[in-house]
């Protein structure tokens, strides 16, 4: 009954560690000071994804072809990418970009989760072990990961200009998006 809570968060948690979601967490949370929207946000589309994932069990990625989630999800980053790269006027940026930071980072979150490998992980172990307990070790792995990312965009925010970050994060985005084309 405990591999069936330790063993999906420890493994979710480590393949998780340092991953585009992170990332996206972290650059979300350096442009706004709603953190607790973004977590939320994050962790209501984390368990619907991982939810369905492990309700289908192992059939997910037969239902949701890999290439045209890559394809999708690298539209959406390439979209954010220019959107954070482009913006001319933080203020602007703010208001229109951040308005429902909730809204944001759910969808950001949601639509960039289908067929990544926390989420065919979490169904290939729900062929294993008790569905329950995957989800619950799958979520607290990745809420922990996402309360670090919150934590670490909000330092990094406070110490380094907020044009510089929004530079940064416009073009790393960027490059994650084209990496969805590339592998």
């Amino acid at each position: 009954m405990l591999e069936d809570l330790f063993i999906p968060l420890l493994v979710v948690g480590l393949a998780e560690f340092g991953d585009k979601t992170q990332l996206s967490i972290f650059v979300l949370s350096s442009k706004t000071d709603k953190h607790i929207s973004i977590l939320l946000g994050a962790i209501l589309a984390f368990l619907i994804v991982d939810g369905i994932a492990i309700l289908l069990g192992g059939w997910i990625i037969y239902f949701v072809p890999i290439l045209y989630v890559k394809i999708i999800s690298g539209i959406i980053f390439i979209c954010f990418g220019i959107l954070f790269f482009a913006s001319k006027n933080e203020e602007i940026s703010e208001k229109y970009y951040f308005k429902n930071p909730f809204l944001l980072s759910f969808s950001l979150i949601f639509l960039t989760e289908w067929g990544d490998k926390t989420q065919i992980a979490a169904a290939l172990f729900a062929t294993k072990y008790n569905g329950l307990f995957v989800l619950i070790g799958v979520i607290i792995a990745l809420t922990i990961l996402s309360i670090l990312a919150i934590y670490v965009g909000k330092i990094i925010s406070d110490k380094i200009d907020r044009k510089i970050i929004s530079k940064v994060a416009g073009v790393v985005f960027i490059i994650i998006g084209i990496t969805f084309f590339l592998f």
